[in-house]
């Protein structure tokens, strides 16, 4: 049996808002195994980015167990987790969070420069290249289209070869020819690497092409499915 990369044990989370406390997501329990694609959907509001947070560290559960890699993420400080995320993760969220003043090129080698890769700006030549941008490593994101910048997002999270690939709706701001290509890079990035590839879609398309689809409903775990249109 392959071995688990991420176990999620009796996870809460609540966040304090304006109008009080609110209860993010309850009891969550789950399994992902290396190399699997898994893809969470479910309605908006049902919590399917607030699990991709506690996956990534991104956000401390309430309570509950998260294991990564081997590692308590719910036991580590921001300073550990953020270390633990640029050794071990890549993450693309829905609305790029490119760095503006920076060439694509530029973005794509920032987190490689801070691991101390000394090949940082070959090897993001080398995934901007992979992504179709290599014409377009001197542009700033302010010069590229909506789906040229989520390929540089792309290549930013797959240059450190992260073992775990997170993605919240990353064909969310993309139109359906952009959202395609997009698809595609992610599966090939993943075949390329051998990345564990967790993601967060409305897109039917995007969650059949998963190994396995987990519905999320009002925070907790609806009845998993196997594909998402069973």
């Amino acid at each position: 049996m392959t071995d688990p990369v991420l176990t999620i044990t009796d996870a809460n989370l609540s966040l304090d808002g304006n109008a009080g406390r609110v209860d993010i997501l309850h009891d969550i329990s789950l399994t992902v195994t290396a190399g699997e694609t898994l893809g969470l959907v479910g309605p908006s509001g049902s919590g399917k980015s607030s699990l991709l947070m506690l996956m990534g560290g991104l956000e401390q559960a309430t309570s509950g167990n998260i294991m990564a890699l081997g590692q308590d993420l719910t036991a580590m400080n921001e300073d550990q987790l953020a270390l633990f995320r640029r050794d071990n993760m890549g993450v693309v969220f829905q609305s790029f969070h490119l760095i503006p003043t920076m060439t694509a090129l530029e973005n794509v080698a920032t987190p490689l420069e801070l691991a101390g890769a000394r090949d940082a700006f070959d090897r993001a030549e080398a995934e901007l290249q992979a992504v179709g941008l290599g014409d377009r490593m001197d542009h700033y994101p302010n010069q590229m289209s909506g789906g040229e910048q989520q390929r540089v997002a792309l290549a930013r999270a797959s240059a450190p070869r992260p073992r775990l690939l997170l993605a919240d709706e990353p064909t969310g701001n993309l139109d359906e020819a952009n959202g395609q290509a997009i698809i595609d890079l992610l599966f090939d990035l993943r075949d390329r690497h051998g990345a564990t590839l967790i993601m967060v879609t409305h897109s039917n398309e995007l969650a059949n092409r998963c190994d396995r689809v987990v519905r999320l409903r009002d925070g907790r775990i609806d009845a998993p499915l196997a594909k998402a249109a069973e």
